[in-house]
């Protein structure tokens, strides 16, 4: 997968991104960076990524200015897909709290299937991960997808479930059938009053 010079090194640039428009680029690099997170975690330096990508670490930096930026623009990608596999998921459902409890179940079934996130969830790398993730579009994505209500999205509710499901992926609840009872009793009637109160 890595382009090699004729000495072995790693090429100074991957020969793919030569005359490749610069978004095609980044969305490459982004993928890449996806399987490098999936098999080293959340702290996968630069230059690991750079290696994977097939180029030297200054040119990554031409495309992301440093890993935070790479990491977050993951993660955007990976929320708008499961933002839109939760939409899909409670789409017609008219009751509010069926559909906000299905949604964060959905949520976390979704994560638990996107290798490069499963790796960051473990109880070492919570804190940096749950720190992306609320600073992140999963903000946005779960404020208007899980929690809108007569129109109305709320962005703390929104931050405290997120913070419901990281500590669900770090600790599962058991089984499906446990996380889906838990939810439905003590996450979904709390977020839906904050809701609801005027």
């Amino acid at each position: 997968m890595r382009p090699m010079t004729e000495n072995g090194g790693v090429a100074q640039r991957a020969d793919w991104m030569r005359d490749t428009r610069r978004s095609a680029v980044q969305d490459r690099i982004v993928e890449i960076a996806g399987d490098v997170f999936a098999e080293r975690g959340a702290d996968a330096s630069m230059a690991d990524i750079a290696a994977a990508v097939g180029c030297s670490r200054a040119t990554l930096y031409r495309y992301f200015d440093g890993r935070r930026t790479l990491q977050l623009e993951y993660i955007g990608r990976v929320a708008r897909r499961i933002g839109a596999a939760v939409e899909a998921a409670v789409a017609g459902e008219a009751d509010p709290a069926v559909r906000l409890t299905e949604a964060v179940v959905v949520a976390l079934d979704q994560v638990r299937r996107e290798p490069a996130l499963a790796a960051w969830f473990t109880p070492g790398g919570a804190g940096s991960t749950s720190e992306l993730a609320l600073s992140s579009e999963f903000v946005e994505t779960a404020a208007t997808t899980f929690l809108s209500v007569g129109g109305r999205p709320g962005q703390d509710a929104a931050r405290w479930v997120i913070r419901v499901i990281v500590s669900l992926l770090v600790v599962p609840g058991g089984s499906p059938a446990d996380e889906r009872a838990m939810i439905a009793t003590f996450v979904t009637p709390s977020v839906l009053a904050s809701l609801t109160t005027t």
